[in-house]
Order: structure tokens, then sequence, then C-alpha cells
């Protein structure tokens, strides 16, 4: 039997135990939230100077993948490639500080109120088939995108919408530049196949080194062989003086709406444009939570270390706002570079710090080597990124075994993130999850009559007593199907004993269902004995104030109650044991 408390009396035990527990949880919302939680717990342990020398390697490896991938990523985005060194040096230098991750490596990928609200360990309740949904979207959007640069197509501007990039990408492969696309193949031949050879070296730096240097051998000795650069498609401007490539300084600060947009003129600030932001601004929140703590729980499963979510979120907010200040853009916890990260032997955020440090000194001291590099690599680099974020493998074993609701939900998310955007796939996809996660729990709920064959007991029930057992939860899915069965209670009632110990929680809805019941029973003078009430129904019950009710007892089990409905029927009620709507001692 379940173990049920009936709380009239407020100096009860068990009341005083909840309340306080209750207080406790209300009072310090943030008690979680822990700044600067990893490196804390990193040195509490013990630093020592081995532990120095190793995470500053595995920082220097990271640091090495990071830097071709956030200029490629940048260059997706949309902006000359130095914001996307930016932004892994801001906003992944405040995330290894502020963090709550050991291991964890913050950068720009394909949530500052997320952790103050309390969320982080929510997010992991949303289905994995949004996520692999989105995911895959986002990553087949990211690969048309590199079509364009792979292939060297003769592409003016690429259009907003997929179907129409996809339609002027075809009309314009009679375009193919053969160089372009042979660095390509090459390139992207070599990510592949390098790291079978080992994985001590990264595969990005060999892959894209040894493209980088071909090229510029081929191109001296061969004029004709023509092939887009970083330094060719992009400059800068100083003094009034255009320069190739990327320039030589550091993240300065400056106000990020003075930087041009599409049309090369200032953005500006406006309510208007917040408005239009604001969609956006909420899936990239959320999505970066997600993906973020993500990585963090790989990260867990590698290190065999544990993570503070909320701490985690807090920092990843944190390097979300200051980033933008200095160039940057939308940063996560990226799970590729955590994993090398991890791989290289780091134990505590400073081999994160160390990988931010690193892609500083590579923008002062290697950005004129940085224009070397071909399009065509940074696009194959990105194809390769855009593939891993697919996982074919995951999404078709997810269709070839999930239920159809689930498999409804990972194909709609995807068709919606691939045609429409991420804001509208995971807001569809979510809502959808969430109404069949409804239509589940409401299926679980019902109300049923316990028939006298069905317990064992030593006296029959009144014969004008009916037991009920309503089980699943009370909410607004669910409670008005289920209580709607009370309402068809023949006239020779006059008891009726509604066990919910199978009732986990009652909403507001679900209250509402039940007093319009009680109401309706008391219509008809029938007497209601409700027995075993859990925590949760108890005190939404006491608080909705129907213990008070006149037609309603409770009774603190289904022995306790079945004897009041018989001394009910019998017209014995022993007022010292059974008071209406009190606790029965």
């Amino acid at each position: 039997m379940l173990k049920n408390y009936y709380l009239d009396d407020s100096k009860s035990e068990y009341s005083k135990e909840y309340s306080q527990t209750e207080i406790k949880e209300v009072q310090k919302p943030l008690d979680n939230l822990k700044p600067a939680y990893a490196i804390k717990e990193a040195f509490a342990e013990g630093y020592t100077l081995s532990k120095l020398r190793v995470d500053i390697l595995a920082g220097l490896v990271v640091g090495i993948v990071a830097l071709p991938l956030a200029m490629a990523l940048a260059i997706a985005s949309g902006v000359p490639p130095q914001y996307g060194i930016y932004t892994g040096i801001v906003s992944g230098a405040v995330t290894a500080l502020l963090g709550g991750s050991r291991t964890q490596v913050s950068g720009p990928t394909a949530a500052f109120v997320v952790s103050l609200a309390k969320i982080g360990k929510f997010i992991e309740y949303i289905p994995s088939t949004v996520t692999t949904g989105f995911t895959a979207g986002i990553g087949i959007v990211i690969a048309v995108l590199q079509l364009k640069d792979f292939l060297g197509l003769s592409v003016k501007q690429m259009p907003e919408h997929f179907l129409d990039r996809v339609v002027v990408l075809l009309a314009a492969l009679p375009s193919i530049h053969w160089q372009d696309l042979s660095v390509g193949i090459f390139t992207l031949t070599i990510l592949i196949i390098w790291p079978k050879v080992t994985s001590k070296i990264p595969s990005p730096l060999i892959a894209l080194s040894i493209a980088a240097i071909a090229v510029f051998f081929i191109s001296k000795y061969y004029p004709e062989f023509s092939v887009v650069t970083i330094g060719s498609r992009f400059s800068y401007t100083i003094n009034g003086l255009q320069y190739a490539g990327i320039p030589k300084t550091p993240p300065l600060p400056l106000l990020p709406w003075t930087l041009p947009g599409p049309d090369g003129q200032a953005i500006g600030l406006s309510f208007q444009l917040i408005r239009e932001l604001l969609p956006s601004a909420f899936a990239i929140a959320i999505l970066g939570a997600i993906e973020s703590l993500l990585s963090a729980v790989v990260a867990d499963g590698m290190s065999e270390t544990k993570h503070n979510p909320d701490s985690e979120l807090f920092a990843q907010g944190i390097g979300n706002i200051i980033g933008p200040f200095f160039g940057g853009f939308a940063a996560t916890g990226a799970i590729a570079r955590t994993a090398t990260n991890i791989r290289s032997g780091a134990r505590s955020p400073i081999a994160s710090l160390t990988h931010a440090i690193f892609l500083l000194l590579a923008v002062l001291l290697l950005a004129s080597l940085v224009s070397y590099l071909p399009m065509a690599s940074l696009a194959a680099l990105l194809l390769l990124v855009a593939w891993n974020m697919c996982e074919a493998k995951h999404f078709l074993h997810i269709l070839k075994v999930a239920p159809r609701s689930d498999i409804l939900v990972l194909v709609i998310c995807f068709l919606l993130t691939v045609f429409f955007d991420m804001v509208i796939g995971v807001t569809v996809g979510l809502v959808l999850s969430s109404m069949l996660f409804m239509h589940s729990m409401a299926i679980t709920s019902n109300v049923k009559i316990i028939k006298q064959k069905n317990l064992l007991l030593s006296e029959p029930l009144p014969t004008d007593t009916i037991l009920y057992e309503i089980s699943g939860p009370l909410f607004f899915g669910a409670a008005q199907k289920a209580m709607s069965t009370l309402n068809s209670i023949g006239k020779s009632a006059k008891t009726v004993i509604l066990f919910i110990g199978s009732v986990q929680m009652i909403d507001a809805t679900g209250i509402i269902s039940l007093e319009s019941t009680l109401a309706f029973l008391k219509k008809h003078n029938v007497h209601v004995i409700l027995t075993g009430v859990g925590r949760q129904p108890w005190f939404v019950i006491k608080k909705a104030g129907l213990a008070n009710q006149k037609n309603l007892t409770i009774c603190k089990s289904l022995k306790h109650a079945l004897e009041y409905a018989r001394q009910l029927s019998a017209k014995k009620t022993t007022s010292d044991n059974y008071q209406e709507g009190k606790k029965i001692s």
C-alpha cells in the first residue's frame, strides 16, 4: 500500500518536513548557480605543474583545430573570418573562467537567462527527436551553403531560402571551377583518411596546411592555376589603405550595432530591430543551451567528471553577452573541440583558456599566413562538420525503431529546419512533442470501478457504495475525461469511494474537475470518501479547500474508507473517529 499522510493538522511532522523543503526551494532559487565552479573545483583538488603542462599542450592542440573551424563558421555565417576567431577568443576565455565544466571548449558553432531561470536541468527533457531533427536540418543547410566554394561556382549572392539556393546552385553547375573543386576534394580526402592514420595530430591542421602549401607553389609555377583564398576573398581597411586577408589586430571593444549589415550600412539599434530579432535570439539561446549541455555531458562521460549545468549556462550566457562587444557572434560548447581537448589530456579549464590565448596569438602572428588558406579547403572542412552534425546512422536508426509519433516529430522538425528555418523547426517540434506527450499521459489516466471480487475483504461492500480507482495524473489533458465517468453514477449509489493511490499529481484543471464532480455528487446526495492521497495531491486539495466540504471525507487508507462506508450505510457513523472533511486518526 502506498504510504499516505493526511495533513489537516498543520503541526504534523510530515507537514513540517514538506514546508521546510518547499521554503528551501523557493527562497534560494540560485543555489545551484556557482560561477567559476569548474576552475574552483579543479584547484581545490590540487593543481600541480604537471597538470598545468598537460593543460597547456591540450589547449594548443584544440587551438589548432579551432582556428580553421572558427574562420569557416564565420564565413558560413556571412561575416569576415576574423570575427569567428574573435568569438573563440572572447567567449572561449570567459566560459573557461566562469563555466561549470572542467574540459568543455566553447566557440562559434553552427544562455544567460536560461541559467538564471534554473532550467539547465530541464533542457535534458527536450526529446532527442527534436534535437536530432533540427541538428540534421542545420547540417544539410550548412552543407548546401558550402557547395558554392567547394565547387568554385560563379554565384554572386546566395538566396535566403533553401529551395532558392538549390535552384541557384543547379543553374550555376556549368560554371564549376575545376581548380577549386580539385583542392576541395583533396582537402576532404585528407580530412577523412588522416584520423585513421593517427589521432595525435589534428586532421584539420594537416589537411589545410598541405592544401595551402600545395596551392601556393602550384600557382607560383603555374599562374593559370587560380584558386580563391581568404586573401583574395576578404580584405580590411586601415587608415584608408586596403589590405588582403584578415587584420593583425586583437578583438577590440566596439558597439555591435555599428557593424555593417548585409547592405554594407551600419546595422543600427531600434525597437523594431530588437522585435524582429527576438524569436531568432530565443531559438539560438535554447539551441545553444542544448548543445552546450550535451557537450558537457559528453565531456563528463569521457573525463569521469561532473559538470554544473546552471553554472555552465551562466558562463555561456556571459560569454555571449560580452562577445558581440568585441566583434564576436553566438558561441556554445563544441563537442568536437571538447572531445579533442579531453583526448589531449586536459584536466581543467586552463586548457580551454590556453586555446583562447592561442587564437589570440594566431591573429597577431599568423594573420598573413591565414590569407593563403583556400576557400575550397574551408568548405571541405565544413562539409565534414555538416556530415557529422547530420548523424545519418542515428537518424536512420530512429526511423527504423522509434514509434510513429516520434518519427513524425523527427521528420517534421528536420524538414521545417531545412525548408524554413531553425526557429520554426524547433518551435513546431517542441509543441508537437508536448502535445503527443500530453496525449500519451492522458491515455494513462482513467477511472474504473473496483468489483467486489477484486477485493480481499472479510465483509462485502454495501449495496449503496461504489468503489472507484483513479489512476494517472489528473492534469488539463486528462482530468475532464477521467472525472466525467463519475457523472454517470446511478441513483442507487449513496456513497462513492475514490481511491487515488496511483494519482501522483493534480494540476489546476484537475482540481477544478474534482470540485465539479464533488458538486455534482453533492447535488445527488452522494457522500464521497477520498483515500490513497499522495503528497502533491494532498497539498493541492488542501489549498483548494476541498477538505472542508461537507460531503467529503478523507481517509488515510482504503481499509478505513471501506469501514466508514459500511458505517454510513448502516447509519452508525462514529463521530469520535470520523469527522467529515477532517483527518482520520
